[in-house]
């Protein structure tokens, strides 16, 4: 068992994990936001490919817990993302070469599955990493380098496809993943503590006072709380619920855009980067000022600002038809979803704080809000085919009012605020 403090911590680890961030970004996810667009522009409807995502969603979601509960235990957390990012790529490279049923179906169930313990995996490696006093502010760290990679990703696949065509979208698949794995491998194993990881921290702090030899710290930690814990969290519980109505909403709005304005323009590629680039250089401007916010705010402020912006996006995307539309709707999805990314495991961590489930309590969380998000997929497909894009729009983005409805009856819980030991300032380099 690692004994880390974070004044051991050495600056290659840190810095190893940015660039798994940056490059992550692409390599996580495969195809990602260009799957619907390429598969709409080979005759896939939108209720065909809603199937898919459902599909992908719901065995993800059955994944997840037990992923979280795996990184909880596994000392080998690299690992956990190394053989993710591998299997995803490989069958995002099958889905290109061969866009059938076996290779949309199988390839993107092999994607959710294996894809759903990359999310725990690198939140428990950093918890592991920087401790819970430097938490906060390294998950917007880890987002600002998520969102900065997506972003040069979506330039390069923009030129790529000019210059090469598919092939150029192969060959960055192939350098990102690479990548990613390079930049895990340089992480040092011992500047993880596993019991940090899994959110045994205040236990061990506060027994690590009382010991009189520092070196028994570990073998004196407390032993993980029972899995009742989470589900008689009332916090954890109000949170997933919120981020299952949340997500039911936010979910399918750029797969749509991207599906009506690739057909539209027939470049699914290019038309994709552009979608997804603006929301991704937003979610950038989110990383760098949640850490204000939380800090001046409180955390349940951002909460309800992201709440607050999926209403308003699916009001102008359901009312402006217009490609200049994706620019404010966009910009608001990197609002609504890029505060959620970042206050979602910072809630976690402080309800679960000292339990020693912190990722099995995130994925649980994840788990919920994948039911929100993979039931979206076929309502807003069949809400397409019924009535266009536009009221799949209206419906989805007004949804989001009953989400901040359920945050604001359980604001203190789901997001209380940070013990004195979380306001320290973090030792990052």
């Amino acid at each position: 068992m690692n004994s880390v403090s974070n004044s051991g911590l050495s600056g290659r680890s840190l810095v190893a994990l940015a660039l798994l961030n940056f490059f992550l970004a692409d390599a996580r996810d495969g195809l990602g936001p260009f799957l619907d667009g390429f598969l709409a522009t080979h005759g896939w409807s939108p209720m065909t490919l809603g199937i898919v995502a459902t599909l992908g969603g719901v065995l993800g979601l059955i994944a997840t817990p037990l992923f979280g509960a795996l990184v909880d235990a596994s000392p080998y957390k690299r690992l956990l993302i190394i053989i993710p990012v591998t299997l995803v790529n490989a069958a995002a490279l099958w889905t290109l070469a061969s866009p059938g049923n076996a290779s949309v179906f199988g390839g993107q169930s092999m994607t959710a599955i294996v894809g759903a313990v990359i999310g725990p995996a690198l939140m428990g490696l950093t918890l592991g990493l920087v401790g819970e006093s430097a938490f906060s502010a390294q998950v917007a760290r880890n987002e600002f380098w998520n969102h900065t990679g997506n972003v040069f990703s979506l330039a390069c696949v923009y030129a790529a496809t000019i210059l090469w065509g598919l092939n150029g979208v192969i060959g960055l698949m192939l350098i990102t993943a690479l990548a990613a794995i390079m930049a895990t491998l340089a992480i040092r194993p011992d500047d993880i503590d596993n019991d940090v990881a899994r959110g045994l921290a205040s236990d061990r702090d506060r027994k690590s006072d009382m010991a009189d030899d520092r070196d028994d710290i570990s073998a004196a930690a407390a032993s993980p709380s029972g899995y009742s814990v989470l589900v008689n969290s009332r916090g954890l519980v109000l949170l997933a619920l919120t981020l299952l109505v949340f997500h039911f909403g936010n979910a399918p709005m750029s797969r749509l855009i991207a599906q009506n304005f690739s057909i539209q323009l027939g470049t699914p590629f290019r038309t994709t980067a552009i979608v997804t680039g603006v929301s991704q250089l937003s979610m950038i401007s989110m990383a760098l000022l949640a850490p204000f916010l939380i800090k001046r705010f409180g955390l349940a402020s951002v909460f309800i600002i992201a709440l607050c912006a999926l209403p308003l996006r699916g009001a102008i995307a359901g009312s402006v038809p217009s490609f200049a539309s994706i620019y404010p709707v966009q910009f608001l999805d990197g609002v609504g979803a890029g505060l959620i990314g970042i206050a979602t495991p910072i809630a976690a961590e402080r309800i679960l704080a000292g339990t020693g489930r912190f990722n099995v309590g995130l994925g649980a969380v994840m788990t919920v809000q994948g039911i929100g998000a993979s039931l979206s997929n076929v309502v807003a497909g069949w809400l397409t085919d019924r009535g266009g894009y536009g009221l799949a729009y209206w419906v989805h983005g007004g949804v989001a009012l009953f989400a901040l409805a359920l945050f604001m009856l359980g604001r203190e819980a789901i997001a209380p605020r940070a013990s004195a030991n979380l306001n320290a300032e973090p030792k990052l380099t």
